[in-house]
């Protein structure tokens, strides 16, 4: 455009030019040669008053040109109070806030079909994922992991919590499936060990017990009398052994929770896994087995894990385009959070951007605002030039007439 703008002021200046040489020959060329003329007035002050706002004409520092990178920190000041006072009031946020539906926008944003915005943050999230796990040191991060784990159960007081997991579920009945299938493993325990149970009774029986046999028939009959009992203790929920074993998982149960010494055993025992070696090895051996799951997740062709966040991205999409509940609170939070930032922050934004156009150099600010305005300048140009030679010829028509 500006070569434009320029190629019209010369072929203005070779109109005017041509149109002079034969000016006697007919009226019509006073009238051509009176427009080139006012054109190349126009075109040339109109070149000036562009090129003076944003550097000297031809160099020459002529007064009040270069207006713009001469008067920078007076513009940089004047913009961010411009924006402090019209746009970054409470009034005006709250207002331009009240009409933005910024939860069901962010809705379609999620919902936005295979391609789209789901895709691009599933894969995006994936890869980042991927990326920060391989770059980190695995034997440094085990460590770190490891360490920070046992400060957490060094910290924890592990006894009232397992107390009131157990007394919770007593109060529930959640403990009788797990004392059902210890009875069973008992009776199969036993079964497996019958031949144990059988030469313990032998070699403690006498002599004359084993001559008559007897030893054989009081096997037996401890045997029979183990699996009668087990039996009756799986079949009858009243049985008295089943309440002798709930009295006492709901002392262990109190005990954990209010009897010191129990406590304390608890948090020795705590201690002593933590301490040791093998259980801070099978730890990082967990530790690298899951970082290199989710790394190949990541990786994965197939896209496990962007499938994966995708589709809960996709949920959260649904939700805040449909259900207006949650649209409006959402909305009333980043509202009262635009306002707020407005309000405390208002004067540091606004400093920022005056310190930013400060620092900037007489080039920079030209340049970014001439290419800020962009065509429109040269118009001014190519306006001027057309708009002068209109001028002139009126004014030739009217000196032609009077």
């Amino acid at each position: 455009m500006r070569i434009t703008a320029t190629l019209m002021l010369v072929a203005m200046a070779g109109l005017f030019l041509l149109s002079k040489q034969f000016l006697n020959l007919h009226p019509a060329w006073g009238y051509l040669n009176a427009f080139a003329e006012a054109a190349m007035v126009g075109g040339l002050a109109d070149w000036f008053a562009v090129t003076a706002l944003f550097r000297h004409p031809l160099g020459i520092p002529i007064p009040h040109t270069a207006i713009i990178p001469e008067n920078k920190d007076r513009i940089a000041d004047t913009m961010a109070q411009f924006l402090r006072e019209y746009f970054l009031t409470p009034a005006v946020v709250a207002r331009r806030m009240q009409s933005m539906n910024m939860a069901g926008a962010a809705g379609d944003f999620l919902l936005q079909p295979g391609g789209g915005a789901q895709s691009r943050i599933g894969t995006g999230a994936a890869e980042l994922l991927a990326g920060v796990l391989e770059s980190l040191d695995p034997d440094r991060l085990g460590g770190q992991v490891k360490a920070g784990l046992k400060h957490q159960l060094e910290r924890l007081e592990v006894a009232p919590l397992l107390g009131q997991m157990l007394t919770a579920a007593i109060a529930d009945k959640r403990h009788l499936p797990l004392m059902d299938s210890m009875i069973r493993w008992a009776g199969l325990t036993l079964e497996d060990n019958e031949q144990m149970v059988r030469s313990m009774i032998h070699d403690r029986a006498n002599a004359l017990l084993r001559f008559t046999g007897l030893d054989e028939r009081l096997a037996n009959s401890v045997l029979d009398g183990l699996y009668k009992l087990l039996a009756e203790v799986l079949v009858d929920p009243e049985h008295p052994l089943r309440n002798k074993i709930e009295e006492g998982l709901e002392k262990v149960a109190h005990d954990l929770v209010h009897d010191p010494d129990t406590q304390e055993r608890v948090e020795r025992i705590k201690r002593e896994l933590l301490d040791n070696p093998a259980v801070a090895a099978w730890w990082e051996g967990v530790w690298e087995r899951l970082r290199q799951s989710l790394i190949a997740m990541a990786r994965n062709p197939d896209k496990t894990l962007d499938g994966w966040v995708g589709s809960n991205l996709a949920e959260l999409g649904k939700a805040l385009r449909d259900d207006p509940v949650l649209q409006n609170q959402i909305n009333r939070f980043a509202r009262r959070t635009a306002v707020g930032v407005a309000t405390r922050y208002g004067d540091q934004i606004v400093r920022l951007v005056s310190e930013t156009v400060r620092r900037w150099d007489a080039v920079t600010i030209t340049s970014r605002i001439e290419n800020a305005v962009g065509r429109d300048l040269q118009f001014i140009r190519i306006n001027g030039t057309l708009v002068g030679g209109l001028v002139g010829l009126t004014i030739h028509a009217l000196d032609s007439v009077l």
